[in-house]
């Protein structure tokens, strides 16, 4: 599969011989690939950010949106592939995105996976399951405040970004876990402290689904805390980017002495 429809990349990467990783971004639901410019920004010295682009919005309107969120795990795996061969992958995700990077992570193994905004996936988000139709949608997108209200006043707009917006609630609405295979890798949880998507209790279960080490960090705000806080978020990754790098160097010196 092409990675060029799916992958995007808004600054100049830093060498690859010193970059720790690629870090992959995941948009909530009805977000786009470009909401992440400005943590890829604030990244852009340390780590080549890729922000996922699904289909049915922006340059990828006409494309139909996908409803199901393993399968679009799935379509994800099947980009990422060869750019794991390139490198190892760090995965972020923020609202539904961060369900999307959970289940891709289950089939990548990447280093690192990050989790915002989001129950743990044996919860679901219950939040949306009272929504029926175009009216409660668009009341719970207002409620969360993390889309421009000019395009949600403008009808010519909601006739191009509706479908993939009741495509996305679908998938988070129907999404059910699966038992199986954790990631392996180290996961940090984060939330904003007003967020009502996200209480203590269905945060906490996170810790159940990797076999690594889990650690969790709340934001002051609500669902859409990183808009106020990209760069706080940005110096955690850059740190644990940075250590994951010179764990790897010292993985290799100690393979050179010692061959596996």
């Amino acid at each position: 599969m092409s990675q060029k429809p799916w992958l995007r990349s808004f600054h100049s990467a830093p060498d690859p011989s010193t970059r720790p990783a690629r870090l992959v971004c995941f948009p909530h639901a009805g977000g786009s690939a470009g909401s992440f410019v400005p943590l890829s920004a604030q990244l852009s010295g340390v780590a080549q950010v890729l922000a996922v682009q699904y289909p049915g919005r922006q340059d990828r309107w006409h494309e139909p949106a996908i409803n199901d969120l393993h399968e679009l795990a799935e379509h994800v795996v099947a980009v990422l592939g060869p750019v794991r061969k390139e490198g190892p992958l760090a995965l972020f995700g923020h609202s539904m995105g961060a369900l999307v990077a959970y289940e891709v992570a289950r089939r990548l193994k990447p280093a690192r996976l990050y989790v915002s905004g989001c129950p743990a996936p044996s919860w679901g988000v219950e939040a949306t399951k009272g929504i029926k139709d175009d009216a409660d949608l668009l009341a719970d997108l207002r409620r969360l405040n993390g889309t421009d209200r000019g395009l949600l006043a403008d009808p010519e707009m909601l006739e191009l970004i509706l479908p993939a917006i009741r495509a996305d609630y679908h998938a988070v609405r129907s999404y059910q876990w699966r038992p199986g295979t954790e990631p392996d890798c180290p996961l940090r949880v984060l939330t904003g402290s007003r967020d009502s998507r996200t209480p203590p209790h269905v945060v906490r279960d996170w810790k159940r689904h990797t076999t690594g080490v889990c650690r969790f960090h709340e934001y002051e705000g609500g669902h859409f805390y990183l808009t106020e806080h990209t760069r706080r978020v940005a110096d955690l990754l850059a740190a644990d980017l940075a250590q994951e790098r010179h764990q790897r160097v010292l993985q290799k010196e100690i393979n050179a002495v010692y061959p596996p």
